[in-house]
């Protein structure tokens, strides 16, 4: 359908008739940069193509829209049907209450004897950073790290390489020699070379102190386990949380109590009241797509509408993982009438559920990724332009983490903290010298956190400035391309590009670094 309206070229005739008079048009600045962004949309999508190489672009693009269902079908039947079924109390050693309830009710879901534990994130990380049992503790990593890489209908290994090689051959056609130079024309980073630029800088400042961050959580192991001991990827979370309890006395599950999920929902709200003046009216006469969604009516500080905000927080099968926004409908001008049509904008999440006997209690990760969505959704709910394609976060692609990362560096602050921040049984407020810890461990293996960031940034941009078409080995192709920001050992099955959705099946092909570049 997208192929019918920007290969039509009676329609692109008319468009670039404008164009090519905009500098005798006397056009508003956002009349300009409209202008510019539709006619290059249409041309960056094979309007200038000609005769057989346009429908090559038509074919192209076509299976390229397949291939990223597919792709991203595979990962979450993949995430969805694993679970790890424990029967014996003992192999719960070392895990919290919360996280032996939560699998307990997920067994129950499942119609299963025992504890559940899955791949989705409220149950992976506590499993990988509190159970004591190492072998269990791999082999949930090993179900995780080696996704959609099985000898079955979900396999990504051939769709990766049709992915990177549909992508390569739309760029050419198009007249670029790789895809990462076709996308980046249109970013604030401009080339990869700039990009590497800034993945380099960042290897060179924090690989010294990523490697003393490893050495450290080793030695703790080495002093708990033997001195022959090595830490794999699915030791890091048990060890390196050892460590910083250790350091800093504080555990997820410490703070857990303090982060009643509507608790924080209205500390983040009251956030966006304090420093925007906005205000959020729950509406339940709007309709919701499930029964877990609220829809909030926001209003301006001069008490004027301004947005529907969807909110939906919890996993449930065939939701897919991680945290994201999404705009439904995005904003407008009405030039003729001058109205302002607002947008309708959703933060999803996949959130720790609420048990029978406890409500839904959020780790401190998950309350940096409340306040990290919350970031996007404000850029879209704050939208004020004319046009509806330059409105919120239309942006540039690496320019759009910015509000996000902006508004996480809440968490750490103790006057916002002090607004919602209290124990869900006794109504206590969050202890000083509980903030005062979370402050002083906030940086704690920051090193290791952004080289991996980097890792996946290396990995995208390898797939992505290929010049020539690839029909190697995933796996050896992976491992190569983020060496240089690796800590942990290497493990042989393990594969990152089968699942990683954001270059393969989002926005982020040849755009990963957006999140670092945003950062800094």
């Amino acid at each position: 359908h997208g192929n019918n309206i920007t290969l039509n070229e009676k329609l692109f005739a008319r468009i670039k008739a404008v164009y090519d008079q905009k500098d005798q048009a006397n056009l508003t600045p956002e009349q300009n940069k409209l202008l510019e962004k539709v006619y290059n949309s249409f041309v960056r999508s094979g309007a200038n193509l000609e005769g057989e190489a346009k429908e090559q672009y038509r074919a192209l693009s076509k299976e390229l829209s397949l291939l990223t269902l597919q792709f991203g079908e595979n990962n979450l039947k993949e995430t969805n049907d694993y679970k790890l079924v424990l029967t014996a109390p003992a192999q719960l050693a070392g895990l919290p209450q919360s996280a032996i309830d939560a699998a307990a009710e997920t067994a129950k879901e499942k119609g299963v004897e025992g504890w559940v534990f899955t791949l989705q994130a409220p149950s992976y990380s506590p499993f990988m950073t509190y159970a004591s049992n190492r072998d269990l503790r791999c082999k949930l990593y090993m179900a995780y790290n080696t996704k959609c890489t099985h000898d079955n209908e979900t396999n990504n290994l051939e769709i990766v390489k049709k992915l990177v090689n549909t992508r390569l051959a739309i760029a050419q056609l198009l007249g670029y020699n790789s895809f990462a130079e076709y996308n980046l024309q249109e970013r604030m980073a401009e080339n990869s070379g700039n990009v590497y630029k800034l993945l380099d800088q960042l290897l060179d400042a924090y690989t010294p102190t990523a490697k003393q961050e490893y050495a450290e959580v080793e030695a703790l192991a080495r002093q708990l386990e033997g001195s022959d001991f090595t830490v794999m990827p699915w030791d890091w979370s048990y060890y390196s949380h050892k460590l910083k309890d250790q350091k800093f006395q504080i555990d997820d599950e410490m703070l857990r109590p303090y982060f009643e999920l509507s608790k924080v929902k209205e500390g983040v709200f009251g956030l966006a009241t304090r420093l925007y003046g906005i205000t959020f009216k729950k509406n339940s006469d709007i309709p919701v797509y499930h029964k877990d969604v609220d829809a909030y009516e926001v209003f301006d500080k001069d008490g004027k509408f301004l947005s529907v905000l969807y909110t939906d927080f919890h996993p449930r099968d065939g939701k897919r993982a991680g945290a994201w926004m999404t705009s439904y409908k995005e904003q407008w001008i009405d030039e003729a009438t001058g109205e302002n049509s607002r947008p309708h904008i959703s933060i999803v999440m996949n959130f720790t559920k609420p048990t029978k006997d406890k409500p839904a209690l959020l780790t401190f990760g998950e309350l940096e990724t409340f306040l990290h969505e919350f970031g996007h959704s404000l850029h879209g709910m704050f939208a004020n332009s004319t046009y509806e394609n330059l409105s919120g976060t239309n942006v540039y692609w690496d320019f759009v983490e910015l509000p996000s990362q902006f508004m996480e560096n809440f968490a750490i602050e103790k006057e916002f903290l002090h607004t919602f921040a209290r124990h869900y049984q006794t109504g206590e407020l969050i202890p000083d010298e509980l903030v005062q810890r979370i402050v002083d461990s906030s940086n704690f293996d920051a090193a290791y956190a952004c080289l991996r960031q980097v890792s996946f940034g290396l990995l995208d941009m390898a797939w992505y400035t290929r010049t020539a078409p690839f029909d190697g080995d995933v796996k050896v192709y992976e491992k190569e391309a983020w060496k240089k920001a690796q800590i942990l050992p290497v493990v042989e099955d393990a594969c990152m590009s089968t699942q990683f959705s954001h270059i393969f099946a989002g926005g982020y092909s040849a755009g990963y670094y957006s999140y670092k570049w945003a950062e800094v």
